[in-house]
């Protein structure tokens, strides 16, 4: 870690610790479930002992230590329950834990422990859906109703969706262990797919007081970057990761001083990470000429042009039109035709934008999600149609689970409602 532990706040460390310690333990233990359990019960240990004794010098030991010993307690109710012995089990736990705790250094892969994770949880035993369900939760540690959110369903939908998928490993019968070289490739979409929803809740927080979650954004980053080295070639992986860097290079000047929202076209373009926009244009101008085109890869052009813009007059709406045009072909996504009826009404008028938005009224995935309403405010609002603008951004306000983006679309009826 760059920064000093003592630093690091209790919560941050625990959150990025836990999918490591996971990791470990499923690898060792290859059940799931039971693993998740003991790592759960670690952290509260954690979050009792460190605020009072201190942060341990190698916080990952000690929490893949409990992990283990929780591990061994299991196995010995599960070996009592069974009327059946599993010593040597709870001995190589039990060893396992004493080794880790003394040296305070665990036998850990080669690889990032959270990557491998993140491959196991695309299990061949579940949809594509249940899978990406099931890492949000091991990996990014995701609440049932945030990961509900990013996927436009109930919460109540979801918590079966992840209770069916613990079930269907069990019931499988195939081990929750390290997949080869071969599963890894099967598996390498839904782990995209994984990645890009934590990034997104990471970037815009669903829900709460906060706009961001940098944890969840840099986790995100980081483990795609490891993605990346490992699929140099990946045209898809490359499109993922050009499509963060260029995103959050932004960061900077997407809140203001009270943590309130700045939207786009309101950021002070000079706070943008330089750095990280040359790093991630240069990565999709690469990777573009290479073959195929996919959705990671056509987002993250249009996310170059909106960057290579000075001013945000200055923005190329023509060609995000036209890269929107081509992932519409692509994907089969109500985000990314609210997208293109903006780049469409920044052409072509705010009149287009407002009737490609009636298409997405009888689509259930976002009939009742807050940026259908926002977008439709902002539209009304450019046609003239100030009394319908102020409506549809109240509306927005009551569905929006984040306070930061209820306290701006708020802000924006008011400013309105004083000009009529």
């Amino acid at each position: 870690m760059i920064e000093q532990l003592s630093d690091v706040p209790i919560e941050r460390l625990l959150r990025e610790l836990r999918p490591q310690a996971l990791g470990t333990v499923v690898r060792k233990f290859h059940d799931f479930a039971a693993a998740e359990d003991a790592v759960q019960e670690a952290s509260l240990a954690a979050a009792v002992q460190w605020p009072r004794d201190g942060i341990p010098k190698n916080p990952r030991a000690w929490l893949t230590a409990v992990a283990f010993r929780r591990m061994a307690d299991h196995i010995r109710r599960e070996s009592a329950r069974r009327r059946r012995e599993s010593e040597v089990a709870i001995a190589a736990a039990l060893d396992a834990a004493h080794a880790t705790e003394s040296t305070g250094v665990e036998i850990t892969p080669q690889e990032d422990d959270t990557l491998a994770l993140l491959f196991m949880c695309c299990h061949p035993a579940l949809t594509p859906a249940s899978a990406i369900a099931l890492t949000l939760r091991a990996v990014g540690g995701l609440t049932t109703a945030e990961i509900a959110r990013a996927f436009l369903v109930p919460e109540a939908t979801m918590a079966q969706r992840i209770s069916r998928a613990k079930q269907s490993i069990k019931n499988s019968g195939i081990p929750f262990q390290l997949p080869t070289t071969e599963d890894r490739a099967r598996r390498l979409r839904s782990v995209l797919h994984v990645l890009y929803l934590i990034f997104n809740e990471g970037y815009t927080s669903s829900a709460g007081p906060d706009l961001r979650r940098d944890d969840l954004s840099h986790e995100a980053m980081r483990l795609t970057r490891i993605v990346h080295q490992l699929q140099p070639d990946d045209t898809e992986v490359a499109g993922l990761f050009a499509l963060m860097l260029l995103t959050d290079a932004r960061r900077p000047a997407r809140c203001g001083a009270g943590g309130e929202l700045i939207p786009l076209a309101q950021q002070n373009r000079a706070l943008w990470d330089k750095r990280q926009i040359d790093e991630g244009i240069a990565l999709i101008s690469a990777t573009l000429p290479k073959g195929s085109v996919g959705p990671y890869q056509l987002q993250a052009a249009i996310a170059a042009v909106h960057d290579e813009a000075a001013r945000a007059e200055d923005t190329d709406w023509p060609q995000i039109l036209a890269l929107y045009e081509l992932l519409r072909r692509l994907s089969d996504n109500p985000m990314v035709r609210l997208n293109h009826a903006i780049a469409a009404a920044m052409v072509h008028g705010a009149t287009k934008g407002l009737e490609l938005l009636d298409s997405l009224k009888s689509d259930a995935r976002l009939s009742n999600h807050h940026r259908l309403d926002a977008v439709r405010a902002h539209l009304l609002e450019l046609a003239g149609d100030r009394e319908s603008a102020v409506r549809s951004y109240r509306a927005a306000a009551g569905k929006t689970g984040s306070l930061p983006e209820r306290n701006y679309l708020l802000a924006q009826a008011a400013r309105l409602s004083s000009e009529l």
